[in-house]
């Protein structure tokens, strides 16, 4: 989504996602790679997701993710099932945020928190070896990581309670104006990128740079027959 331009993980496509894995695939030395099964590539059938964690596995990755609650269940075992490790998602899920009321907190009612705990008992017992938690409540979270799921959990906006974080590296470098309120800037690269252009253009057009360099002799040139743009010959 970032990298592409979109405003919305929608559009996203399996040929774009293969083409990043693969890239990022050969430049980790030790990390695992855990690759997103895009928008409508796992939902239609148990087969489709089978056959796209395939192609994401082939591409490099260690291990898929897809996003979804206990109606997932049966397709995360399936693709266990063939031996693709599998990383579940639920709270906020940026497929579906429209079903979710957009980009809000979840967990902040009753329902919505038992939900969230059967959710996580249910991925966990289908075979995900990890949950990402999004923009959970920081209580239930705690509870999950906690008291139900016998697997890390993985928080983006969920509070200090999950077992590991998360933050898009876009937004932890601040290379965009703009910031949710659960991420912490630690650069402000936007910034620094623009003033660095802007001092590139300056030099430029004050001819500060490039500057002359004295490493071929103007003899070199002497003697040497050309054309200038008039077609007029000389040497």
């Amino acid at each position: 989504m970032v990298m592409m331009g979109y405003q919305s993980t929608i559009p996203v496509t399996m040929d774009q996602m293969c083409l990043f894995t693969s890239a990022v695939s050969r430049a980790r030395r030790d990390a695992l790679v855990v690759a997103d099964l895009p928008f409508m590539s796992y939902q239609a059938s148990i087969t489709d997701a089978i056959a796209n964690s395939g192609r994401l596995i082939k591409a490099g990755a260690d291990a898929v993710k897809l996003e979804g609650g206990s109606e997932m269940a049966d397709t995360i075992s399936s693709i266990v099932g063939v031996g693709i490790p599998v990383m579940g998602h639920i709270g906020l899920q940026p497929q579906t945020t429209t079903l979710s009321q957009g980009y809000r907190v979840q967990g902040r009612t009753k329902e919505s928190a038992a939900r969230l705990i059967r959710d996580a008992r249910s991925l966990e017992q289908a075979g995900a070896f990890c949950i990402v938690l999004e923009m959970v409540s920081h209580d239930v979270a705690e509870v999950i990581t906690r008291d139900v799921a016998n697997i890390p959990t993985i928080g983006i906006g969920s509070g200090p309670g999950c077992s590991g974080q998360v933050l898009v590296i876009q937004d932890m470098l601040g290379m965009y104006e703009l910031q949710f309120s659960f991420v912490k800037r630690y650069r402000n690269l936007s910034k620094e990128i623009g003033d660095a252009v802007r001092e590139y253009v300056c030099d430029v057009k004050e001819s500060r740079f490039p500057a002359r360099s004295a490493d071929t002799p103007k003899e070199f040139l002497k003697g040497i027959e050309f054309e200038d743009r008039k077609g007029s010959s000389v040497s």
